[in-house]
């Protein structure tokens, strides 16, 4: 049986259960070597340069987000597609856009390696840069900017080999590309002692080996769907596409840098310089755990966009149950050990500064306070993406990340400070979660009685 075929009836025909499991390792794999980007770069930066570079390093942050997302907005919106294509047996559509993804990726990449160049500098004073870290941030950042092919094109394209079936092809990319930068971080900072711009140099190296290795996927025999330079000419059709679905991680990746950058203004203003390298922190271990639910829906994508796809909506649906069970117990469990263990967290990070040490430790209690009820928004938001309902995707990630986050972090540190701050994201995860699931509760009926009269509902 071919690999095309072997998927195809393992998508279609294997229990959910044990199928969602067989995505999932590698992907949970792939997530969490991924999240060790940012996190094993920042205990090497804190320890061994500094606290004010890790405060340096963190400013940075919501630009990388930022390009994050421009790989989201086809790496994930292509990825859609392709499943979908693959759930009506439609080989060579799903090859278009790849093709077409491709070249978007690179364009994209190099657009925005050229704007960064272009406004770095009012960038970095924007997320809340100042005089005493500006030189860290902009060391990394130049060093970044250069990365940005390697960066959108390596994560994009293993979004797509997890699309087309092969998790365990996506795991080992994840696995070759942070176990470099986990080698080559220690002997650029420390051996060569080329602190940050080593961190950033370890980054986009590791980057580089991850971009070669899918490319060499696509072109193999061993994947599912082949990247031929016959599908590279653009069709305004497949542009579309892949954007309509993409906008909506995209869009939530942009808000989360909008978010950031203001999280680092607020945090400067009630806190000072220590408060924005304890909010790295506190992200650094919010992402691990956070990214632990998102293997669930990188699992969970192809197995709904297939069946989704092949109108085999028992399928569908329990994969979503399956999903949402799973997710809230993982949040439930991380919000547990943060809550229990937050000075150990902040310390694996930096135990030079007791000060630094104080703010993060009361920062991560309290901005974790929600952690229980943001796994199944997260599940929810996937599935509308997966179903190709892309608004309603967008829409719920904004409720999380902008709609009631920004104004609550504006207003509330007015009135009790950097307190203000660390429970802003809190109540907007309180109050996203009452209208999702709103929208979670009329889906389940829907499908329920598309499974009841065996069609599909508009």
């Amino acid at each position: 049986m071919s690999k095309q075929a072997q998927n195809v009836k393992e998508l279609e025909f294997e229990k959910i259960p044990k199928l969602l499991w067989r995505y999932f390792l590698p992907a949970f794999a792939g997530v969490i070597i991924n999240s060790l980007y940012n996190i094993v770069d920042r205990i090497f930066i804190g320890h061994g340069v500094g606290a004010m570079a890790l405060s340096g390093l963190s400013a940075v942050f919501p630009i990388m987000v930022i390009m994050m997302a421009f790989g989201m907005l086809i790496g994930m919106g292509a990825g859609v597609r392709v499943s979908l294509n693959l759930g009506k047996k439609d080989f060579d559509r799903a090859e278009k856009v790849l093709g077409n993804a491709f070249v978007l990726m690179v364009m994209v990449a190099l657009f925005i390696m050229f704007l960064g160049f272009t406004i770095k500098d009012p960038l970095l004073r924007f997320f809340g840069v100042n005089d005493e870290t500006f030189d860290y941030a902009n060391e990394y950042l130049n060093i970044i900017l250069f990365g940005s092919v390697f960066n959108i094109v390596g994560y994009s394209l293993n979004n797509l080999i997890r699309s087309e079936g092969s998790a365990k092809v996506a795991m080992v990319s994840m696995l070759i590309s942070a176990g470099l930068n986990l080698i080559l971080d220690p002997i650029f900072i420390f051996g060569l002692n080329m602190g940050v711009e080593g961190a950033a140099y370890a980054t986009i190296l590791s980057q580089l080996a991850l971009c070669i290795w899918v490319i060499a996927h696509f072109r193999s025999r061993r994947s599912v769907i082949r990247l031929r330079v016959r599908n590279f000419k653009l069709n305004n059709e497949i542009i579309w596409y892949i954007i309509s679905i993409g906008f909506a991680p995209f869009s939530m990746q942009m808000a989360s840098s909008l978010v950031f950058g203001t999280f680092n203004v607020q945090l400067v203003k009630y806190g000072g310089d220590l408060a924005v390298g304890a909010m790295g922190v506190i992200m650094s271990v919010a992402m691990l755990l956070v990214m632990t639910v998102i293997a669930i829906n990188m699992a969970a994508q192809p197995i709904i966009g297939f069946n989704y796809g092949a109108k085999n909506y028992r399928r569908v649906k329990e994969t979503l149950v399956i999903g949402l069970i799973f997710a809230t117990i993982i949040s439930i469990l991380g919000f547990a050990l943060s809550e229990l263990f937050p000075r150990t967290i902040i310390k694996a990070f930096n135990n030079n500064s007791q000060e630094l040490l104080d703010i993060g430790t009361r920062g991560l209690r309290l901005f974790l306070l929600a952690l229980p009820l943001v796994g199944f928004q997260i599940i929810t938001g996937n599935y509308f993406q997966s179903t190709g309902k892309a608004g309603l995707a967008a829409l719920i990630s904004l409720l999380r990340q902008v709609i009631v986050l920004v104004p609550i972090l504006l207003i509330l540190p007015k009135h009790i400070g950097l307190n203000g701050v660390w429970l802003a994201g809190p109540i907007a995860d309180t109050v996203s979660a009452l209208i999702t699931s709103v929208f979670l509760i009329y889906e389940l009926k829907r499908l329920n009685r598309a499974i009841a009269f065996g069609q599909k509902e508009s």
